[in-house]
């Protein structure tokens, strides 16, 4: 062969080879490029190469994702095109969040609430109002934008518990009971506000105090239905749980009364608008808390019974004081709890028993001898008149408990040294301690008693500021109360924790006139925002005060 041929032989085989090549890189390419194509359409479809139909398509820049840390049998994997969410900011805080992937959720026209139990119904019905979205009950299909209510049968769980998941451009909101359930619509509101959205992910949520609550002294000042009706619209939305109301004082008697007309005040609420009040406190999982203060703080009942007012050995009349001694007294006190126990259907009762005025003398027994009588003809030679006290106390526990309510009373209510004990039931509404004889809150807690958490150093609104008081600040609430700081500064040892069952931020009306019924809203408003922060979780809240109050303020 010529040297021409070889070489022309030599250059086809270089060629060949070439093309070889090309082909080789041309098919890789081919590869890579539809493994592109494919991981584009896999991540569009939420990762799992499924429809792209109207279920599974994308509802105001949704698109499918799963909250970290689900199993493949969870749902589909979350999306690559989208940032790790954020915890959603609520007052009051969510407990736990876990974070995931995708655009998060928002209510667009046309989405849907269902439930899953007709149980739920008005939390399903509420929240579609609020958010402008269509209720359709019960229903098994699931389609985009849907938010989902459903009761999980979590007999163990708190019922105050639930599990919010968002994913797949839905929202899913569980919970053992309503209560729980409804407090997830609550998060889910907040987290919506002004344009927001519910960031991807999974939130597991209940509070730290079976009792978050709010009082208000309706006998000293009036406020109108309207005013209530608004300020339980608002305890709802923080997740409160408790509404009390102390409608009678030496001021006023502020509830229309079948049993005794006589004592009722010229300014008071109808029966029909306190069931309502009642009847949208239930709606929003609110108990209303009635409060008939005695055998002190009766001067409105006095005033139409002045034969009933306790007086003195020279017969000086003791303001607001009933007497004891009588046996009218104990009836007509019950004639009262009794009437009310039908239009107040909640659990709890508060009976007062503060600030008796017979046991503020040095000589109880020197000053009323008519009391010191009674006590020793009822309870033995040596009782006193704070045994006959606490008898009353236990005497009126036992007319609610016949309603199956469980009452509650003032820590000044409950005395030493005596013969006669409160009933163990009878919870303490921890307030004060500044009252003759006063003592610690270990020492309620120690004997086992049950604690509520009123304390005046933080939690009390007292218009006009008499005394020593002062308006309570959210941000001293916030960054300095606890559930278990019970008396002025100090908190209880940790192993009294169990038996603080909550607190309330009361409104008190000793100077009526001092502040507007809208100046006392505005007033609250950040109190009650820190009060109910520190009742969902005591512990050291993640936002400083600046951005919480922030954060107030851009949720309106």
């Amino acid at each position: 062969m010529s040297q021409h041929r070889r070489r022309g032989a030599a250059k086809q085989r270089k060629q060949g080879k070439q093309r070889q090549v090309l082909v080789v890189a041309l098919a890789v390419a081919l590869v890579v490029i539809a493994a592109g194509v494919s991981l584009g359409l896999w991540a569009a479809s939420g990762g799992d190469g499924g429809t792209t139909g109207p279920e599974a398509r994308p509802s105001q820049g949704r698109s499918a994702a799963a909250p970290q840390g689900t199993s493949p049998e969870d749902g589909p994997s979350p999306s690559r095109s989208y940032a790790l969410s954020k915890a959603p900011q609520t007052i009051p805080a969510v407990r736990e969040h876990s974070a995931a992937r995708g655009p998060g959720w928002r209510p667009a026209s046309g989405d849907r609430v269902v439930v899953d139990d007709p149980a739920l119904a008005d939390e399903g019905r509420l929240i579609a109002g609020e958010l402008g979205l269509t209720y359709e009950g019960e229903k098994d299909d699931r389609r985009a934008g849907d938010v989902r209510l459903t009761l999980d049968g979590g007999n163990k769980a708190n019922p105050e518990s639930y599990v919010m998941t968002v994913r797949d451009g839905r929202v899913e909101i569980s919970g053992p009971a309503d209560a729980g359930v409804f407090y997830g619509t609550r998060t889910l509101k907040q987290e919506v506000h002004d344009g927001g959205t519910a960031p991807e992910g999974v939130v597991r949520d209940e509070p730290a105090k079976p009792q978050r609550g709010f009082m208000l002294d309706i006998a000293r000042k009036n406020y109108t239905a309207d005013w209530i009706e608004d300020r339980i619209r608002e305890l709802g939305d923080l997740k409160f749980n408790q509404l009390g109301l102390h409608f009678s004082d030496d001021q006023g008697f502020r509830i229309e009364s079948d049993s005794h007309p006589e004592i009722v005040s010229q300014q008071h609420l109808t029966k029909a608008q306190v069931r309502k009040i009642v009847d949208l406190a239930e709606s929003r999982h609110i108990t209303v808390v009635p409060e008939i203060d005695s055998p002190g703080h009766l001067g409105a009942v006095l005033e139409a019974h002045p034969d009933l007012q306790l007086r003195t050995a020279q017969g000086s009349a003791v303001q607001g004081a009933i007497d004891i001694s009588k046996s009218e007294s104990a009836e007509i006190v019950d004639d009262l709890l009794n009437e009310y126990a039908d239009l107040f259907p909640g659990g709890l009762w508060h009976l007062g028993a503060d600030e008796y005025q017979a046991l503020v003398r040095s000589d109880p027994e020197a000053s009323f001898p008519q009391l010191a009588a009674a006590a020793r003809e009822k309870y033995g030679s040596g009782a006193t008149v704070a045994d006959l006290t606490t008898g009353w106390l236990d005497d009126r526990a036992a007319t609610v408990r016949k309603h199956q309510r469980v009452p509650r009373a003032w820590n000044d209510g409950f005395f030493k040294d005596t013969s006669v004990d409160a009933a163990k039931d009878i919870q303490v509404a921890y307030w004060t301690g500044k009252e003759i004889g006063a003592r610690p809150p270990v020492v309620y807690l120690s004997a086992g008693r049950k604690v509520i958490n009123y304390n005046d150093e933080y939690l009390y609104y007292v218009l006009g500021e008499p005394q020593t008081f002062v308006y309570p600040t959210g941000q001293r609430i916030y960054e300095q109360w606890t559930p278990r700081v019970l008396r002025d500064t100090q908190a209880v040892p940790e192993r009294y924790d169990g038996q603080i069952l909550g607190g309330v931020f009361a409104v008190w009306g000793d100077v009526p006139n001092a502040q507007t019924q809208d100046q006392v809203a505005a007033g609250i408003r950040m109190p009650l925002r820190a009060t109910v922060q520190k009742l969902w979780d005591p512990g050291r809240p993640e936002l400083s005060w600046a951005e919480f109050r922030a954060l107030a303020g851009r949720l309106g």
